[in-house]
């Protein structure tokens, strides 16, 4: 079922949310001068995919085939560039070293393999997850998660490129978190960087989180978490139901796509819509997508769905879909 809330946890924080959109989104909704009390929450649109096709398959090697699993979408001067865990089935998370890359004109192909971008530094880092990659200023930036035995200690990290093939990779981590923290995803809030990742609420491990820090520039950001915008009940170790965080603004709403979730589905990812981009309620539910590990890639006007995964050979795309609905328009 899908629905919105009027009150509750949200509700008592309202007149907050409110000013946080008027100061870093200029263009959202406040309430007018003189009035008392928060707007009511904007009906969400409800978020469906289509049928997910495969648009890239890795070739198979001489001995193996491989996957891609967490990836991201660039485009740049009519090319698009796909960037993503890869390695050999059956599936190795600890061992994943390197990224795939490949290239097309269009999001739907052809495909072509490019030769593959970072490589774990031993004694450094055991594992390379989750690229995630933002343009700014000329240069490109990949956001990306490492570590080693310690999951409490998992490290998130910084390289840039100018043209998308070779990369440098930052001398240290741009900040450690636990339990096990990976999955960035960076977006623009108002006039500053928010990146959103998935942890638990404590190093240990507890509650499976979106948590969120702040950035001035996409190199320096909070070496304490700004705060969580998203708690989900279920608790332990590892991503559970927060992996691959995606956060997306239409209008005065936000919307966050994570998933597994519900567990132990892997391919689930369901949708979460708020006013307030810091504040997402497990019970604020916009929709469901049959997609693992998924992206939200904007082309023009059109939205699609990524899907990719450790039990496939490649990655899907779907058409996304926003439209009013009875049972989410409140109507």
């Amino acid at each position: 079922m899908f629905g919105y809330r009027w009150s509750g946890s949200r509700g008592a924080r309202a007149a907050t949310a409110v000013l946080v959109l008027s100061v870093l989104a200029p263009t959202a909704s406040a309430a007018p001068s003189g009035e008392s009390g928060a707007q009511p929450t904007p009906a969400p649109e409800r978020v469906t995919a289509g049928t997910f096709m495969q648009v890239y398959e890795v070739p198979t090697g001489l001995l193996a085939q491989w996957y891609i699993n967490d990836h991201t979408f660039v485009y740049r001067d009519g090319t698009w560039h796909l960037f993503g865990i890869t390695h050999t089935k059956p599936a190795d998370p600890d061992n994943e070293v390197v990224f795939a890359h490949a290239t097309a004109p269009t999001l739907h192909g052809p495909w072509v393999k490019q030769p593959s971008v970072l490589r774990a530094e031993p004694g450094r880092d055991q594992h390379l997850w989750a690229p995630h990659i933002v343009f700014d200023e000329g240069t490109y930036y990949m956001f990306f998660a490492t570590g080693g035995a310690d999951r409490a200690d998992a490290a998130i990290n910084l390289a840039t490129s100018q043209d998308l093939y070779n990369w440098r990779r930052a001398d240290k981590p741009l900040f450690t978190d636990g339990y096990e923290a990976r999955d960035p995803m960076v977006t623009r809030v108002g006039d500053q960087w928010v990146m959103y990742y998935t942890a638990t609420s404590e190093p240990a491990g507890g509650n499976h989180v979106v948590a969120y820090r702040t950035g001035s520039s996409l190199e320096k950001w909070s070496q304490t978490r700004s705060g969580v915008a998203f708690t989900d009940p279920t608790t332990g170790t590892g991503a559970g139901n927060t992996e691959s965080p995606f956060v997306v603004r239409r209008g005065d709403l936000w919307y966050l796509f994570i998933g597994p979730r519900p567990a132990p589905q892997y391919t689930s990812t369901e949708v979460f819509f708020s006013p307030d981009p810091f504040d997402f309620a497990p019970s604020d539910k916009a929709g469901h997508i049959p997609a693992h590990a998924a992206e939200i890639i904007q082309d023009g006007a059109d939205y699609w769905a990524s899907s990719a995964g450790n039990d496939r050979s490649g990655v899907s795309i779907a058409p996304l879909t926003w439209s009013s609905d009875p049972r989410t328009a409140g109507n």
